[in-house]
């Protein structure tokens, strides 16, 4: 089925987002991982899926609509030097990832492509489960300490 040449355009556009957010949060993970702050290793590593999910699904819908999906562009990336800057980098990826999906979805249901408005949707819930999280943690940082929240990754 022939797709919309915008909406192929936007669905590139947020694979790229994902691609980027797969490599940043895996280097977040395994930094974390040289740390031995295994319980954040395991989360940012489970969300680091989660967006490897969202490029396979953006991959097979680009197909879908014969376009081409364009997997050699990553955005910039931004690696966090300590656990809190790491926590903010990735909220603002995220926050940006929940207005692109929102105007994406706009245009799905501008052009009538509801398959696509469909799948964005579940994507978008997940996105905003993810800035959920990453609020959460900042906000324990602040509210116990940064030692004390370091303290709690830490694994057995």
């Amino acid at each position: 089925m022939k797709g919309n040449e915008k909406i192929l355009e936007h669905l590139n556009a947020r694979l790229a987002e994902e691609l980027t957010a797969i490599n940043q949060y895996m280097v977040h993970a395994e930094m974390c991982d040289s740390w031995n702050y295994s319980k954040l290793d395991e989360a940012i590593e489970k969300r680091a899926i989660t967006e490897m999910k969202h490029a396979e699904a953006l991959i097979a819908r680009i197909l879908f609509l014969e376009g081409r999906p364009i997997v050699s562009k990553l955005n910039k990336i931004s690696i966090g030097a300590e656990v809190p800057d790491m926590h903010k980098n990735d909220l603002e990826a995220e926050l940006d990832a929940v207005k692109a999906y929102n105007e994406t979805i706009r245009l799905a249901g501008e052009v009538g492509d509801d398959g696509t408005r469909n799948l964005l949707e579940s994507i978008l819930k997940d996105e905003e489960d993810h800035v959920d999280w990453l609020e959460a943690q900042l906000d324990q940082i602040k509210q116990m300490g940064l030692p004390t929240y370091l303290a709690q990754q830490m694994g057995e």
